[in-house]
């Protein structure tokens, strides 16, 4: 399936017809907050990693905000073409960009996240307290170490990759070309080795 621009899907979506996927969208000038309203108005699942940002820390009155943890980015569960329709008709959602997919042969193709990859993602992504780091391209250091999964605590289920983040070994779940989260800490013991299959 492809959009007027001749962006194709990442996969086949035709059976069972065109299931909802998640899709990571770019938001022009860090309007994700208004577009977010919007969506839950349609009753249109999404979800956007938040965090608790200290503000206006000189000065007297320094308090702590709600606010999205990853500048101009929305992950939006629904069909390819009902968010292109919405992007057309409804001038709030105008600002919604797709994300190619820039590890596919196929040019022009649109990035997807799969349900569970998405799903293990905002097990971690959804915490805003300092459980969780959320990182860019520089926080992280060397290559990935071995896959795992947490088989105990407030993280029980997850499963990611162990990293050096800001000098630690940490649990860091990605979505390759997208978003990063590490977690804080998880006691060796919460740690099972998995193969990178089951990932």
């Amino acid at each position: 399936m492809a959009d007027k621009d001749g962006i194709s899907l990442g996969h086949d979506t035709t059976m069972c017809g065109d299931p909802k996927v998640w899709f990571p969208m770019r938001v022009t000038y860090s309007r994700e907050l208004k577009i977010k309203a919007e969506l839950d108005r349609l009753m249109i699942e999404n979800f956007i990693p938040m965090t608790n940002k200290l503000m206006d820390a000189d000065t007297e009155h320094p308090h702590r905000k709600l606010v999205p943890a990853i500048n101009n980015l929305i992950f939006v569960h629904s069909t390819q073409e009902r968010i292109s329709y919405l992007k057309q008709k409804n001038e709030v959602l105008e600002p919604l960009r797709y994300i190619l997919d820039q590890t596919t042969q196929e040019a022009h193709t649109i990035m997807t996240v799969r349900d569970g990859e998405m799903e293990n993602f905002m097990r971690v992504a959804s915490m805003t307290d300092n459980s969780v780091i959320f990182l860019d391209d520089e926080s992280v250091i060397g290559k990935e170490g071995k896959h795992v999964q947490i088989i105990g605590g407030v993280f029980k289920g997850v499963k990611g990759v162990i990293r050096r983040v800001k000098r630690c070994k940490r649990v860091v779940v990605e979505l390759k070309g997208i978003a990063g989260v590490a977690i804080a800490f998880v006691p060796a013991v919460f740690l099972r080795e998995i193969e990178r299959s089951e990932h």
